[in-house]
């Protein structure tokens, strides 16, 4: 079956990619709900622990688009399994490590299946899928990134603060096989989307409203990540909470953030992938004016509602916008928004941990708010640009 072919995908399809992206956002996530065992255990530093973050998403950010390039031909079915399996070894072995020295390359290494998977099992859905349907089918799979946050981040941070951080590390690689196996029998043989030349690539790289999109991802999760990172020791070391009270916070996160994605694919197609994506953010910004009203489990967990409700939310929106913008360029535009989405989480872990090393948790989400304003304000005006360009 080639890209070209216009066949539905099956329907266990969407199912089974929804479980990758379940299982790679698991992955991404395990070192913030288990941060606090693991700089106990390996005797490290709060912000050193958070460089594990920042080199993961360096590694993302700087892998989506290269390895995309690189294996543009491949069939995505081989490609698909391939990155989950190496994910899956990355994890198993990191859960081994002896000391941070080793943790941290074999962290950087297993991090380059997530840079593939998420960015080309979109791309291969996008080709697969009517133009009237693929916002919905896009959004549809970017739920099990929601779903980790829902079940995966509370639970690395149960098994991290009872069992240990390696359990919750090799949780990541039990999920991603059988998620691997899973693609393999739904995915069909022979799903190529068509090869983008090299002036493709000048063409998206080189395009200002194009590249303005990307910039918005950068931004918004250069915000987030400033202070999301280091929810786990905010939560134990500012508000005092228990192992339970940890988890409970990010389950409630994350059940609100299955609940934005959820609105998002049904209302998406009506008002727009570009509003969706400007509320979803505002409504992000909103949690970070009202973070220092929350000083107890119970105020915090209202205050990171509306936060929870644009988190996810607001990247599966700009998967959509990307693909809606030039669907013809859509395997690249994935890949470069996967690896801004990752560049911010840099940015942000690294930015926060700084500020953590010189003043504690007291200035994060200000500094967080101010990327988040920056991204609300250059994404209404893409959308006001967009609505007058004649094409892209």
């Amino acid at each position: 079956m080639s890209a070209a072919s216009g066949a539905a995908p099956p329907p266990q399809l969407r199912w089974a990619l929804l479980a990758g992206n379940f299982a790679i956002g698991c992955g991404v996530m395990v070192v913030a709900g288990s941060l606090n065992d693991l700089v106990h255990s390996l005797k490290i530093s709060v912000p050193l622990g958070g460089q594990l973050i920042a080199v993961a998403a360096v590694m993302m950010a700087l892998g989506a688009p290269l390895l995309a390039a690189a294996m543009g031909g491949w069939d995505r079915r081989q490609l698909l399994v391939l990155a989950l399996a190496w994910y899956a070894v990355g994890h198993a072995l990191a859960a081994a490590a002896p000391d941070f020295a080793t943790l941290l390359p074999l962290r950087a290494l297993s991090v380059l299946g997530a840079a593939v998977f998420t960015p080309q099992a979109a791309a291969a859905l996008s080709v697969m899928t009517a133009p009237a349907e693929r916002g919905r089918a896009i959004t549809f799979i970017f739920l099990g990134w929601s779903l980790s946050s829902v079940i995966g981040m509370p639970l690395h941070s149960y098994i991290g603060e009872t069992l240990g951080w390696r359990w919750a590390f090799a949780l990541v690689a039990l999920l991603s096989l059988g998620a691997a196996g899973w693609v393999w029998r739904t995915m069909p043989a022979g799903i190529k989307p068509p090869p983008l030349s090299l002036a493709d690539w000048r063409h998206t790289l080189t395009h200002p409203l194009l590249m303005g999109m990307v910039g918005v991802t950068v931004l918004s999760a250069a915000g987030q990540f400033t202070l999301f990172s280091y929810f786990a020791p905010y939560y134990r070391q500012v508000l005092g909470a228990e192992a339970a009270g940890v988890s409970a916070l990010f389950m409630w996160f994350g059940a609100f953030g299955l609940i934005g994605n959820l609105l998002l694919s049904r209302w998406i197609d009506r008002i727009g992938a570009a509003h969706c994506v400007t509320l979803m953010i505002g409504s992000i910004a909103v949690s970070l004016l009202l973070w220092p009203l929350a000083g107890t489990v119970a105020t915090m967990a209202l205050v990171i509602t509306p936060w929870a409700l644009g988190c996810f939310s607001s990247n599966s929106a700009q998967q959509a916008r990307l693909g809606a913008a030039a669907p013809a360029l859509a395997a690249a535009l994935m890949a470069l928004n996967t690896s801004a989405m990752y560049l911010g989480q840099a940015i942000g872990a690294a930015g926060g941990g700084a500020l953590v090393a010189a003043s504690g948790f007291a200035h994060l989400h200000w500094a967080a708010l101010g990327w988040l304003l920056l991204a609300i304000t250059l994404s209404a005006w893409l959308a006001r640009r967009m609505r007058g360009a004649a094409h892209v």
